[in-house]
């Protein structure tokens, strides 16, 4: 018997629905806003491929939370790195993806979500090293590097002691060099060096420091501080080396040393730098390993921290869901995070992190990099005191 046009329509949409929960597939969403024009889009598009590097891996092993499968995606929004435009992207992130994370590169907007993100419940993944991210007791908020303030003492000690104890600030005038500021200069002066010019700059919206970096080495220094953005720090390295500076450099970990090197005039306009160890330079296998992974899908990109440590967040937010056993509670996810880091295998942490203290801290052993006779060094922050 021949089944009518419309009988067959009704069919086959029962059958449909009886099959469906068998391939279907709900979507979970984490949220990321960050710079992805302007003057910092090259680091806001370096957190953002780590991301979707992880979510494709996520998905390809096949996600499962509670017996119930989904698929990850990254709903991603451009805040031009302005706090009032990310709190404006978390709202429409929260309402219209109803993400339970929002990832968020900068300080000033990492603070703007920790207003409100505990009443709305969803996690704050903080790429941010400042401490006062964590300081602040926010329940819902995972800081994924370690505090910059680890750095803060070794690399005064390496290049005061190699160059001068004349500094002269020069870095970016954004919240977050604000808080590397306010920590450097009390340490410095502990080690007995002296501030002796201080003419922070807009790195995100100039294109030439010349007259900023003039008014700083007016003041004779052996050592500028520096950093933002790597491509304007870069530039910053390039004029100052033209105007005849001979010095060293301390770079706030913003600023990715290999990066900067591309803009400078390589690592040889660089020496007597020092900085967080690049990526690239990493020799651990897994951090090799991830490399090529990486540059299989974006032939020819450096490859960063921004890149591998937030690939690895967000497989640890993945993780954290699986063990919590919810793909929505917050709060939930954030109580597995430290569990998560410590099971993941090494392959998806290749910075190490070995957990997630009671303030959201992340926790790993520090490393850095020095930049001598146009070569990059490995170096342990704690050999540098």
């Amino acid at each position: 018997m021949r089944l009518q046009p419309n009988r067959l329509a009704a069919a086959l949409a029962a059958g449909l629905a009886l099959s469906a929960p068998a391939w279907a597939q709900e979507v979970v969403k984490i949220g990321f806003s960050g710079p992805l024009s302007g003057g910092a889009a090259l680091y806001g598009k370096n957190v953002l491929d780590g991301m979707n590097m992880a979510v494709d891996e996520i998905n390809a092993a096949g996600f499962e939370v509670a017996g119930k499968k989904y698929k990850l995606e990254i709903a991603a929004l451009d805040d031009k790195y302005n706090p009032s435009e990310t709190a404006i992207n978390a709202q429409r992130l929260v309402q219209e993806s109803k993400t339970p994370a929002i990832l968020v590169p900068h300080s000033g907007g990492i603070y703007a979500l920790q207003t409100n993100n505990e009443a709305q419940k969803y996690l704050v993944l903080a790429y941010s090293s400042t401490p006062q991210i964590t300081a602040r007791g926010n329940k819902l908020t995972l800081r994924i590097p370690p505090d910059f303030t680890s750095y803060i003492e070794p690399f005064i000690h390496y290049t005061t002691k190699k160059f001068g104890k004349n500094v002269a600030i020069a870095d970016a005038d954004h919240d977050y060099a604000k808080a590397w500021n306010a920590a450097f200069k009390p340490l410095l002066e502990k080690a007995g060096g002296k501030v002796v010019a201080d003419n922070p700059m807009s790195y995100t919206r100039a294109t030439d420091f010349y007259s900023g970096v003039s008014r700083a080495l007016a003041g004779k220094p052996d050592v500028l501080f520096i950093g933002g953005p790597s491509e304007p720090t870069g530039l910053v390295v390039k004029q100052a080396r033209e105007l005849g500076f001979k010095g060293g450099f301390i770079l706030i970990d913003q600023a990715k040393l290999d990066e900067v090197a591309k803009v400078s005039g390589g690592y040889a306009s660089l020496n007597g730098a020092i900085g967080v160890l690049p990526v690239m330079e990493d020799k651990l296998p897994e951090s090799v390993a991830f490399v090529q992974r990486f540059q299989k899908l974006y032939p020819n990109r450096l490859v960063t921290s921004e890149t591998s440590l937030n690939y690895s967040a967000v497989h640890a937010t993945a993780l954290a869901m699986k063990l919590a056993g919810s793909v929505t509670d917050a709060t939930a996810i954030r109580a597995k995070l430290s569990e998560a880091f410590k099971t993941m295998p090494r392959r998806e942490n290749m910075f190490g992190v070995s957990g997630v203290d009671a303030t959201g801290s992340s926790e790993a052993d520090g490393r850095a990099a020095v930049v001598e006779d146009g070569k990059i060094r490995e170096v342990m922050l704690n050999s540098l005191k």
